[in-house]
């Protein structure tokens, strides 16, 4: 079976580029042009060291391996898989072509790039077992995929299903020292996006109250356009009155759904659009250009507003995504 490797580049905000130009891209943009096949991983840790000086050994060492891999072990017809926190959608494509160097790209973080041809079909993360999630869990720019995570992988973008085995996710500890803080916020992010539309709902007001507003909660039926109001007085009387929807379905929103959300706004009022599916491209323009300020959250940004605001959330909210704490040395 060819080789998986995961490359995300600037934590996962270049994966729609990457669609789009054909490519798979990393930095290191002063390595770039002397990554040449058949380069040795010392020689980029030498020319990083002349370079940076200043930087860690450490560094220097992770950020030549990086370059090193890129251009040296990944091979044409190796697999390529890339992954967005925000849409939660994995892109996998095949290597077509040797590392090149693209200074004009430098700027986005793709100095070096190689082509990749994408499969049409993306991947929602909740397609895959607990185990191949984990391994597909670490934020590092460029990793290879373990085998049986590749077989899965390549099997449900076939259509077929998960191999029905023993979820041993929470046993697997590759290392307990890195990413932690990563993979914790992807465990969390399944947890919650596995919540039902009520309970999502319940989890955007108990994050407000958390964050020091007094919220109204619409009861299940018609919600003209509104699930959520939050203000400082609980009645929507004093500024600022947020405005909260709340849609939790897999697909994206797209402009017209956030057209029809501000249609029915007060021109004093503030808006916050929750989509744990994430946002087309041309709804996060029709936000851009609204007539009152709008916020857009995706998975990630409910997710990383709990963990941040954890401690502040009642009782109920505790509840419906109970978490505990832990300490590590810095």
């Amino acid at each position: 079976m060819a080789r998986m490797w995961m490359v995300r580049g600037e934590g996962g905000s270049l994966y729609d580029a990457f669609r789009e130009r054909g490519v798979v891209a990393i930095g290191w943009s002063q390595l770039a042009p002397h990554a040449q096949p058949g380069v040795s991983r010392k020689q980029l840790i030498s020319l990083l060291q002349s370079i940076e000086p200043q930087a860690k050994k450490g560094s220097l060492i992770s950020g030549a391996s990086q370059v090193w891999r890129f251009v040296n072990e990944i091979q044409i017809g190796d697999w390529i898989i890339s992954y967005t926190p925000a849409n939660r959608l994995y892109s996998i494509g095949k290597v077509m072509g040797s590392a090149e160097h693209h200074p004009e790209w430098a700027d986005q973080g793709m100095a070096l790039a190689r082509r990749v041809q994408w499969e049409a079909r993306e991947l929602p993360r909740d397609s895959l077992s607990g185990s191949t999630k984990n391994s597909l869990g670490s934020i590092s720019t460029l990793f290879e995929i373990a085998a049986l995570a590749v077989e899965e992988v390549l099997a449900v973008l076939k259509g077929k299903p998960v191999p029905d085995v023993e979820d041993d996710s929470e046993d697997i500890v590759a290392d307990p020292l890195a990413d932690v803080e990563s993979q914790a916020l992807e465990r969390i992010k399944d947890r919650v996006n596995e919540l039902d539309w009520d309970e999502m709902q319940q989890l955007v007001a108990g994050i407000l109250r958390a964050m020091g507003y007094k919220t109204q909660v619409s009861p299940p039926g018609s919600d003209r356009g509104k699930d959520i109001v939050a203000s400082p007085d609980g009645f929507g009387f004093e500024h600022p009155r947020i405005v909260v929807e709340v849609k939790h379905r897999k697909g994206q929103m797209g402009s017209q759904e956030v057209r029809s959300f501000l249609g029915g706004r007060h021109k004093d009022d503030r808006g916050l659009y929750v989509s744990t599916g994430g946002f087309t491209k041309d709804a996060q323009y029709e936000a851009d250009r609204a007539s009152i300020p709008l916020a857009m959250w995706t998975l990630e940004h409910v997710v990383r507003a709990l963990v941040e605001h954890y401690d502040a959330t009642d009782a109920e909210t505790k509840r419906i995504v109970p978490l505990k704490r832990l300490y590590w040395p810095a």
